[in-house]
C-alpha cells in the first residue's frame, strides 16, 4: 500500500471512529434542547447542538478528502440545477450571503458540491474580512465574490488555512471542474 493510500485510509478510520463519540454528545443535546431549561441553559445547548453538526460536517470533508486523495471516490451522481445549488449554499450561511442568476442542469453529487460552495463562500467571508458575499450562477459555473487578495491564497488552497476550502476545491476536480480567479471573482465550473 503506497503511503498516501495508507494514510488516506488512517484518516478515513479516524473519522468513522470519531462519529461514535459525537452521536453520543449529539444525541444528549438534543434531549437536553427538548426539555424546557431556561435560559442561559437553552442557549447552551444550542451552541452545543450547533458544534456537533459542524464537526459531523467536518468529518464529512475530511473523509470526503481522503478518499479523494485515495482515488477512492465514487460520487452518486444526480440532476440538480446550478442556481439552486447557489441559492442552497448561500442559505447555509444566512444573511451572510446571497445568490441570483441564471442556473443550468448539472449532474453532481448535490449534497457534496452544495456544501462545497457553501465552503469557498464561507472562506471567501472569514479569510476576506467581508461582511457578505454573492454567488452567481451562469450556466455551469457559479461564481463566488469578492474573493480578495487576502482570501484568495485560502480559498484556492495554495496556503492549507481551511479544511472547507481545501475539500472543495479537490471534489470540483474529481468531478472534472475547475476553480478560476478572475479579479476577485472566483469561478466554479461544476461539472455537467
Amino acid at each position: 500500500m503506497a503511503p498516501e493510500e495508507s494514510f488516506a485510509r488512517f484518516v478515513s478510520l479516524a473519522c468513522h471512529d470519531l462519529r461514535t463519540p459525537l452521536a453520543t454528545v449529539s444525541g444528549f443535546a438534543h434531549t437536553l434542547d427538548r426539555m424546557q431549561l431556561g435560559e442561559p441553559t437553552e442557549r447552551y445547548v444550542g451552541m452545543m447542538l450547533a458544534g456537533a453538526e459542524q464537526m459531523a460536517e467536518l468529518l464529512d470533508d475530511l473523509g470526503l478528502a481522503a478518499r479523494i486523495e485515495a482515488g477512492r471516490y465514487e460520487p452518486s451522481l444526480e440532476e440538480a440545477d446550478s442556481l439552486e445549488l447557489a441559492r442552497a449554499a448561500a442559505g447555509r450561511l444566512g444573511e451572510k450571503a446571497s445568490a441570483a442568476g441564471t442556473g443550468a442542469e448539472v449532474r453532481l453529487p448535490r449534497e457534496s458540491v452544495e456544501r462545497a460552495l457553501a465552503g469557498l463562500a464561507l472562506c471567501a467571508l472569514r479569510h476576506g474580512a467581508v461582511e457578505h458575499v454573492e454567488l452567481v450562477a451562469e450556466g455551469s459555473t457559479v461564481t463566488i465574490s469578492p474573493v480578495n487578495a487576502d482570501a484568495a491564497p485560502v480559498v484556492f488552497s495554495e496556503e492549507l488555512k481551511d479544511l472547507g476550502a481545501a475539500t472543495a476545491r479537490r471534489l470540483v476536480e474529481a468531478l472534472g471542474g475547475s476553480l478560476t480567479l478572475e479579479g476577485e471573482r472566483l469561478l466554479v465550473r461544476l461539472s455537467g
